[in-house]
């Protein structure tokens, strides 16, 4: 097994390898440079000649020389000015996380390493060092005191840890997973490593200043300072992918000795978290965000996922068993406002919300989720879909049903037509074929008075004029089995419609995050984010037309049934929003809603409908 000093030593070599890229880099700025001194030096000694081509050289090379300087210190102010790229995070004061420093510290003490300087949370699964020496992101200079008289003692880098780990993992195996991260901090204290990765580091923001040029003939420097860093990034990609290697080799060789058998057991909570926390965004959490609310309890909601995750699977039976031992969260001093924070956090960088709530950005719990935006999302969506219907042409409208036939013509075994809640049908308008009450005046003319229009059966020929279309399920589910093709213009439309809101939505958020925004709340995520790059993790790729149309029908189907039949609206923590019936998930609606959407086969859901008692012609109410 090889020593923790051996990785270090071939993190050091690499190192020195991207640091001497680096002087190479400098030399060639300054060869022009000194090939005018030796020149102009030969010339005033008399050891050069004095004719009229040593005069043009030295011209020549005066000119090239100051040139090359020019360029090199242009490079080397972007280069040095330029912020790196922070990863966005929360940051945890010792005041309010006492016991995590303390964990921590031990830790380090135990490995022999230097501490982290600071702590801070981040709304993923997964934790590292980051190196936040750089002058931009430290705190401003005292005012009076003089620029050069004071240098900036080194700091050990912060370590960032995923949110999501402290409210799922214990104690014990939160140690054991941070042991060798915070080994870590040994390789990078190292003075060579260090100025090697801040030139990296400051190459790779002075790329990303150069990409935000976009005036071609201002911003030409930026983009002759982009080209030359990308160069020397390239020049040096192998060397500190290497070092970065080496790096992670030696802190895990100095993690052995700490809690190793523990840590085999943390690394597969990483897994189980990681896909709880990744079910928890894409189907809870993203639903809200669409509809402006953020729900401010994710870290929470991690450890609810997981353990109906545990409930279902057998892979992961026996791992809510460990929710007796002490969660990590029990280390912050107030873990509700720092879940808070990192939910609004999450929210930033997956959805690209504002980066504080207002009245259009407001949080909501867990407890009002069923009502406040699952109930809203389907109603929003419902509406949505009778807009698109309401302004498809005529002809693509469904024909009205032809007029039935008056009560005294009809057999007199023809029994009255049944509704999907084993009720008499009745459209908007029509009144039941018994005799009115004796109470009620008789609407009909008597026999001997004389009819003041044209004759019943003349009537009964011209054309009704059909009632307006209501928000119903009966009046979508006619419209899409008139045949496997008829939802195909549907979706088109409906395509059309939320691609325009979102654009819509994004400008605003444009307009709404700004960077001046972030720096006046104190968010400093450098230059290696660019403008407008909000979200930065996009949770969903673009959902086809069809699978917009899917999700109308069944937010449709979810109200009417919640609107006639007594359902309610649920969360489901792995899969989100839910229609509870009787109290229990009904998760069966998606294969008769996928039968009439694809193959305009309306008979499944009218049978799903039945057995719940969801009467379809009833009107719902939208938003």
């Amino acid at each position: 097994m090889a020593s923790p000093e051996t990785g270090v030593l071939a993190a050091r070599a690499r190192a020195l390898a991207v640091l001497r890229i680096r002087s190479t880099a400098l030399a060639v700025a300054l060869l022009p440079a000194a090939v005018a001194v030796v020149l102009l030096a030969g010339r005033a000694t008399g050891h050069l000649g004095a004719g009229t081509g040593w005069d043009l050289a030295r011209w020549i090379t005066g000119g090239l020389a100051v040139v090359s300087l020019l360029l090199a210190a242009l490079v080397a102010v972007v280069v040095a000015r330029a912020r790196p790229a922070l990863s966005p995070s929360v940051p945890i004061s010792e005041k309010s996380a006492p016991d995590l420093y303390r964990l921590v510290r031990d830790l380090a003490d135990r490995l022999e390493v230097p501490a982290p300087s600071a702590i801070a949370l981040t709304p993923d699964c997964d934790s590292w060092l980051e190196d936040r020496t750089h002058r931009a992101h430290g705190p401003p200079r005292r005012s009076g005191a003089p620029a050069g008289g004071e240098r900036r003692v080194p700091e050990a880098p912060v370590l960032v840890i995923g949110s999501p780990f402290l409210w799922w993992m214990r104690v014990a195996e939160l140690r054991a997973l941070l042991a060798p991260v915070v080994a870590g901090t040994g390789p990078s204290s190292h003075p060579d490593i260090a100025a090697a990765r801040r030139f990296i580091r400051g190459l790779d923001a002075a790329v990303a200043v150069a990409a935000r040029a976009r005036r071609p003939v201002r911003d030409l420097p930026l983009r002759f300072v982009g080209r030359v860093a990308r160069l020397l990034l390239r020049a040096g990609r192998e060397h500190a992918t290497i070092m970065e290697r080496a790096v992670a080799t030696a802190a895990s060789e100095r993690a052995q000795t700490v809690d190793y058998g523990l840590r085999i057991v943390a690394q597969e909570q990483v897994g189980l978290a990681y896909a709880g926390w990744d079910r928890l965004l894409t189907r809870v959490a993203l639903p809200a965000w669409r509809m402006g609310r953020w729900p401010s309890r994710l870290d929470a909601g991690v450890v609810s996922a997981l353990t109906e995750l545990s409930r279902r699977d057998r892979l992961a039976d026996g791992f809510a068993s460990r929710l007796g031992e002490r969660p990590a969260c029990d280390l912050l001093e107030e873990p509700g406002a720092i879940d808070r924070a990192a939910s609004l956090l999450a929210a930033r960088l997956f959805h690209g919300g504002p980066a504080e709530p207002g009245p259009d950005w407001s949080p909501v719990g867990w407890n009002q989720y069923p009502e406040e935006v699952v109930d809203r999302k389907w109603r929003l969506e419902a509406a949505r879909l009778h807009r698109v219907l309401d302004n498809l042409p005529a002809t693509a409208l469904p024909a009205p049903p032809p007029a039935s036939a008056a009560p005294a013509q009809e057999p007199a075994s023809a029994a009255p037509p049944l509704s999907y809640a084993r009720t008499a049908a009745r459209t908007p308008g029509d009144r039941p074929a018994e005799r009115p009450p004796a109470d009620e005046p008789s609407l009909s003319l008597p026999a001997d008075e004389p009819s003041l229009g044209p004759p019943a059966a003349d009537r009964r020929d011209e054309p009704q004029p059909a009632p307006a279309p209501g928000p119903t399920l009966a009046r979508v589910i006619d419209r899409l089995a008139q045949g496997e093709s008829a939802g195909d213009l549907v979706a088109a439309r409906l395509g059309a419609e939320v691609e325009r809101e979102e654009r819509e939505e994004a400008a605003r958020q444009a307009a709404r995050g700004t960077s001046q925004q972030d720096a006046a709340l104190g968010v400093a995520w450098g230059d290696g984010m660019a403008e407008g790059g909000l979200p930065l993790f996009p949770l969903q790729p673009p959902r086809t037309g069809r699978e917009l149309l899917a999700d109308h029908v069944t937010a449709m189907v979810c109200c009417a049934a919640v609107d006639t039949a007594g359902a309610a609206p649920g969360l489901d923590w792995l899969d989100g929003p839910a229609l509870l019936v009787d109290g229990a998930r009904r998760a069966d609606l998606g294969r008769p809603v996928l039968s009439l959407v694809d193959d305009g086969d309306a008979e499944p859901l009218r049978g799903w409908l039945t057995t719940i008692g969801v009467r379809p012609e009833k009107p719902v109410r939208l938003v």
